[in-house]
């Protein structure tokens, strides 16, 4: 286990972040920090940063020392953006910083700022295709990858800072001039990357700005679950968040659920960023993610020290080892319920009871793996901890519907515990409803099957004979538990056969 610290010394913020990783449990955060320095308000016309805006920087950077030291990092990497980078005296910048903090910070260059932030995009969303675009306060970064190959980047030497000097300064942040000024100029500025025109993909957008954003529309819409990595927009959500924007007054933002108190004066310039951004690429949908270039510069140090940390093309199968490690599911119990699943849903459909389908069953074993995860807070209420721990987890690589269409099937119980929770979203057509159903009843039987976590169960088959089923199933050990469970959980069974089931269980023998 490693305990890695990072600090992203923006132009807007600075950020700690404090990450743990272990080849088993896979990068988690344990700590993520911001103060609004606004480092990029302390260069002068000439792009000098003023002793006050260095001594900022230093006295944060101390400040996160110390907390990094709380949490035992082993290491601290300290990388900065624009605000740093465009400084002319930018030697003295980091001089004085080593002088007063005994920190080396490292510059991120306009390339590697875009790469980082989309190396952490594919290796934390499922998308192939897409834009990416990273708005900061003194620049904005913009890629286009393809089959999760970067193909294109570019830097804009502007952000959400510098917007709102240019355009904002002295005015209402709503003020309806400086607004066509500012869309004007973001328009002719995105209108000369000739490769960014109509790519028809998803727009992927980092940093705090689209964070704001994703959380003004989710609370607008009483959006019913956690998280904001990986919600999507579609256009008219992305201008209902605008109108609101430009209708309220700056007593009006101070209040607005999801907008942050710092931002309010920059959030209107960074809308128009996104809404003109999606003209250009005359995007899919607007989708945020979380992982940006804190999550890009940590993976790509952990890639350099170990054999294939992250697969981009496996991110949910990463996602879901890394959620069953934190609840303490053990991995033979795991993989012995998919195999049971895999093997009830084999004789199903060999029987003509169920209709085979490949995403369905992918859908059932990755359920199978976490199923009743909630044992551990409370095992009486396994199936209720179960739906709500996965339902408001930040999954990678899985749309936010079919996160809580896992957590249905993850924590099935009973038809009547299913409808309570999914009225909660009410995103499921009934249809989809009996389809959760019967891979819930699936993993019902398969979960009794192994109920004394000796997997005794060897194999399985099941046959037709006369008016009833005869389910054989072969062991190894004792299976005293498994025959009692197995017997008052059939039903689930039954009902998908609409007959009885005679459970035979028979020693294998080979």
């Amino acid at each position: 286990m490693r305990r890695l610290g990072l600090v992203d010394i923006g132009s807007n913020t600075i950020r700690l972040g404090i990450f743990e990783y272990s080849e088993e449990s896979g990068l988690q955060e344990l700590q993520n920090i911001k103060t609004p320095a606004r480092l990029y308000q302390y260069l002068d016309k000439d792009k000098v940063m003023s002793d006050e805006g260095i001594e900022v920087l230093c006295s944060t950077l101390n400040s996160f020392q110390k907390v990094a030291a709380k949490f035992d990092v082993e290491a601290l990497y300290p990388v900065a953006t624009a605000a740093v980078r465009q400084s002319q005296n930018i030697d003295a910048i980091i001089k004085t910083v080593k002088e007063h903090t005994g920190i080396a910070m490292r510059i991120i260059s306009e390339k590697e700022e875009a790469f980082y932030g989309y190396y952490a995009v594919v290796n934390t969303l499922n998308f192939n295709d897409g834009v990416t675009v990273d708005i900061g306060g003194g620049s904005t970064e913009v890629t286009y990858f393809e089959d999760k190959e970067l193909k294109f980047s570019h830097s804009f030497p502007f952000g959400v800072v510098t917007l709102q000097k240019l355009f904002f300064d002295g005015r209402k942040h709503n003020d309806e001039k400086a607004v066509a000024q500012a869309r004007s100029y973001i328009k002719e500025q995105l209108e000369s990357l000739k490769w960014l025109a109509k790519r028809k993909v998803p727009i992927i957008a980092i940093g705090g700005s689209a964070r704001n954003i994703a959380r003004i529309h989710q609370s607008m819409v009483e959006y019913p679950i956690a998280g904001v990595h990986g919600y999507s927009m579609k256009e008219e959500a992305i201008d209902k968040v605008y109108k609101k924007l430009m209708d309220s007054s700056m007593d009006d933002l101070e209040d607005l659920d999801g907008l942050s108190r710092d931002r309010r004066d920059i959030i209107i310039p960074s809308t128009l960023l996104f809404k003109e951004l999606f003209d250009e690429v005359a995007a899919t949908e607007f989708v945020f993610s979380r992982k940006g270039l804190r999550e890009g510069v940590i993976m790509s140090i952990l890639e350099e020290q170990y054999k294939h940390p992250f697969d981009k093309y496996e991110v949910f199968k990463e996602s879901l080892n890394n959620l069953a490690h934190n609840y303490d599911i053990g991995k033979d119990e795991a993989l012995q319920r998919q195999k049971l699943a895999e093997m009830i849903y084999y004789e199903l459909e060999k029987n003509g009871l169920v209709e085979g389908n490949k995403l369905d069953k992918k859908l059932l074993l990755q359920a199978a793996y976490l199923f009743y995860l909630g044992s551990y807070i409370d095992s009486d209420a396994a199936s209720q901890h179960t739906y709500y721990i996965i339902s408001n987890s930040s999954l990678n690589g899985v749309s936010h519907r079919n996160r809580v269409k896992l957590a249905l099937l993850s924590s099935y119980k009973n038809k009547t515990l299913l409808k309570f929770y999914s009225d909660e979203t009410d995103w499921f057509t009934e249809a989809e409803k009996a389809k959760i159903q019967l891979l819930g009843s699936i993993l019902k039987f398969a979960y009794a099957l192994n109920s004394s976590n000796t997997n005794v169960v060897q194999s399985l088959y099941l046959e037709r004979n006369k008016d009833r089923y005869h389910l054989v199933i072969l062991y190894k050990g004792d299976p005293i538990a498994e025959e009692y469970q197995a017997e008052r959980q059939k039903k689930h069974l039954e009902k998908i056969v609409k007959t009885k089931i005679n459970i035979v269980f028979t020693e294998d023998l080979q």
